[in-house]
């Protein structure tokens, strides 16, 4: 099968290189010319994934006409604030694509203004394309050096398009499951984010093991509350793009989203960190559209709400610690 892998960073690099492992055309696409350059000729991603080689097999590109010309599947691996410029740059490019059949997404976060998520962005740029969300616990240099993982492909697409690229993505290394409820999927890969940053925040003021405990189990209890009330299925968050990608976020020394957090909770500046960061963390932008979609809805996650204030409104880490520990008792 055919892939382009839009967007170079860490994850769009690890999936492009387990594609081309498996024996497919696979054209990785990073956002800028000289990147695609330093690609092609070290044959390594120093930025965002060192020590890694690219496979012989994988082409770097960098004109989206020629890769979409015969691309079936296209996978966009850039940040969520991003997709709909990504997104907008495929569709400008299709004019000569014949073969594309699924469009599908690697970010993981809500668009600020909008609160979409990213299929639900991609599906407004590219309406004539189905569209799809491939989601759960990897670590990108852990997937490009094949480790076994588990991932969720979900979309509203026909059966049979989807069993297709199912067996294709999956292998020895990686296994994919099928799963027709993308808002779940993708709101327990957003949600997620938050509660890592919660984590970490956690681990930055030294709270200990069962403060963890405690944390991730009622992060949960909220990620299937919030989902459901946002008409996603329950079932989905105790699964691969929910509770599996909780444990990785929150627990793995690689996350961002937890390093994050506990810098925040050790005491440094929102600016300071975000001023020397080189990748993106994903739930600091989303933490703010998150917050305001359960506002509008009147949605109540006071775990969300803590590290929106947290993160927003220069409240003390262990302040809102404090006040999720003194909020009303009740049951389980």
């Amino acid at each position: 099968m055919n892939f382009a892998v839009i967007g170079a960073g860490a994850w769009g690099t690890a999936m492009a290189i387990h594609l081309a492992k498996m024996q497919h055309t696979v054209t990785l696409v990073p956002r800028r010319f000289e990147q695609a350059l330093a690609l092609s000729s070290a044959r390594e991603n120093a930025d965002y994934l060192p020590g890694v080689p690219l496979p012989p097999s994988l082409q770097i590109g960098h004109e989206l006409v020629p890769v979409l010309m015969e691309a079936e599947v296209v996978l966009l691996a850039c940040p969520a604030q991003a997709l709909r410029e990504t997104a907008t740059r495929v569709k400008d490019a299709l004019t000569l694509a014949t073969q594309l059949k699924l469009v599908v997404s690697l970010a993981k976060g809500l668009e600020l203004e909008t609160h979409l998520r990213p299929a639900e962005v991609i599906a407004q740029v590219l309406p004539d394309v189905p569209v799809g969300s491939l989601t759960g616990p990897t670590n990108a240099a852990e997937v490009a050096q094949g480790l076994p993982a588990a991932m969720v492909l979900a979309a509203n697409a026909p059966a049979d398009l989807l069993e297709a690229v199912q067996v294709e993505i999956s292998g020895a290394s990686l296994r994919v499951y099928l799963s027709h409820d993308v808002a779940g999927a993708e709101f327990g890969g957003c949600l997620k984010n938050i509660y890592a940053i919660a984590a970490g925040i956690c681990d930055g003021l030294k709270l200990g093991d069962n403060t963890s405990a405690a944390m991730l189990t009622r992060a949960l209890a909220e990620m299937v509350r919030v989902g459901e009330a946002l008409g996603a299925q329950r079932d989905t968050f105790y699964g691969l793009s929910g509770f599996g990608d909780l444990i990785a976020t929150c627990h793995g020394e690689w996350s961002r989203n937890r390093q994050f957090g506990e810098q925040v909770g050790a005491g440094a500046s929102i600016e300071e960190i975000m001023a020397n960061r080189k990748t993106v963390v994903e739930g600091y932008k989303t933490a703010a559209s998150f917050y305001g979609l359960c506002r509008d809805r009147g949605i109540e996650a006071p775990i969300l709400a803590e590290v929106y204030q947290t993160l927003y409104e220069g409240k003390a880490p262990a302040q809102a610690l404090r006040d999720l520990m003194l909020r009303e008792l009740k049951r389980e």
